[in-house]
């Protein structure tokens, strides 16, 4: 009995299926090495080796070793374009509903972001969204008896009260290209709205369209309530500024309320749609979809990937996810427990797409990289709104066939 059990005992990991699963958040591998524990209880069948890689690299590190048949058995990829890259090289599993039947009430936008265009199918299941839009210091606020700001004019308002006060209104700074973007929808979706959301998707309207152009004037003219020397100020620097209390209001993304948190724990951060025009217009948010968790097509342990893979498009997970990560999962039940992920899930309720990032990020030149150098000179005072809406129209007719008319 004594011996049966002893063979027991060795024999029990040999039945243990190991499959590899990698990414890029590095700074959250503690608490990925929980969600799999989660798995692994559930499964103990299977073991799942996590190995995480700095962001810079990851995606060569990945398709290298996808192309050289080394890859892991389950992977992050990224969103939209870059997720397009690799998905169109034949690397990733197709997730159907009958592979994972969660996907079926995700929301459309969360699939669109992980899904090939080229063959109309889902192949990772989206594990965030983010939310780029008006962050305040609300203890500062309070204080000061400032509202949230809602308009334009308040924002004016708001801005003119923390210079007396000596605190510089806004933190952010243009040296660093991307920031120019998160600028430009973040400070400007409300003034450009829906409708001109769904002109461009529609081809009725492009970047030289009025709407367009006010929101870039008047975030031009709102780069008085900058810090000095805000063209050579670096997003790090930004961020500081913000954290410690010498600025009092901040555009970013949803992922900022964490990073700043976690730079200074005592601050009380609040959270607003870019500003509109008229007191009745809608508050908008601009919001995309981060990257997805996806199962290689080579791997030699298929039945196990699908087990783990339908754990990460669970409720549970995405309820841990949220819980543990502060970030807004996309999968249907979860429930945000902390406040602030609450108040950000609530402006993603009123919301148009990040709309480069959307859906001009496939081809080149990128409509990121059109925005970001373009607003960037604009903000210089090297263009104007107006030549910079052309040069975006422009770069992207050369393949969006409705600019081409």
């Amino acid at each position: 009995m004594l011996a049966a059990a002893a063979f027991a005992g060795l024999a029990a990991p040999a039945f243990s299926e190991e499959i590899s699963f990698w990414g890029w958040r590095t700074e959250d591998v503690a608490q990925y090495e929980d969600f799999i524990a989660m798995f692994e209880k559930e499964n103990p069948d299977i073991t799942v080796k996590l190995r995480m890689v700095e962001a810079v690299s990851y995606g060569t590190i990945l398709k290298t070793a996808l192309a050289g048949e080394a890859g892991p058995d389950v992977m992050m990829v990224r969103a939209y374009g870059s997720f397009e890259d690799l998905a169109s090289g034949g690397y990733l599993m197709p997730l159907t509903d009958d592979v994972v039947p969660a996907l079926k009430d995700f929301p459309e936008a969360a699939l669109m972001a992980e899904t090939l265009r080229s063959d109309e199918t889902v192949y990772a299941i989206p594990f965030a969204s983010q939310t780029m839009m008006m962050l305040y210091n609300k203890g500062m606020f309070d204080d000061m008896g400032l509202a949230a700001p809602k308009t334009w004019d308040d924002i004016d308002a708001a801005a003119q009260a923390l210079q007396e006060a000596g605190i510089f209104p806004f933190a952010n700074g243009t040296a660093a290209a991307w920031q120019n973007e998160v600028l430009t929808f973040g400070m400007g979706a409300s003034t450009m709205g829906k409708g001109f959301y769904e002109d461009v998707m529609a081809g009725e309207a492009d970047f030289t369209d009025p709407r367009f152009v006010d929101a870039l004037t008047r975030i031009q003219n709102a780069s008085q309530y900058f810090p000095d020397g805000f063209v050579g100020l670096d997003y790090p620097s930004s961020q500081q500024l913000f954290a410690s209390g010498m600025a009092g209001m901040f555009v970013g993304g949803s992922y900022e309320i964490a990073a700043m948190k976690s730079m200074n724990p005592d601050i009380e951060v609040g959270v607003a749609p870019a500003p509109t025009v008229n007191p009745d217009d809608e508050g908008l948010v601009a919001v995309y979809y981060d990257g997805g968790y996806a199962g290689n097509a080579a791997s030699e342990h298929k039945e196990a990937v699908t087990k783990f893979l339908n754990f990460l498009a669970s409720q549970e997970f995405g309820q841990a996810f949220a819980d543990e990560l502060s970030n807004i999962s996309p999968i249907p039940g979860v429930k945000f427990s902390n406040p602030d992920l609450q108040a950000v899930a609530d402006l993603n309720q009123n919301s148009i797409p990040y709309m480069m990032l959307v859906h001009f990020r496939f081809e080149q030149p990128s409509g990121s990289t059109l925005v970001q150098e373009n607003v960037q000179k604009m903000m210089a005072g090297d263009e104007t709104p107006e030549e910079a809406g052309k040069i975006i129209t422009d770069g992207i007719a050369t393949y969006y066939e409705p600019f081409q008319k």
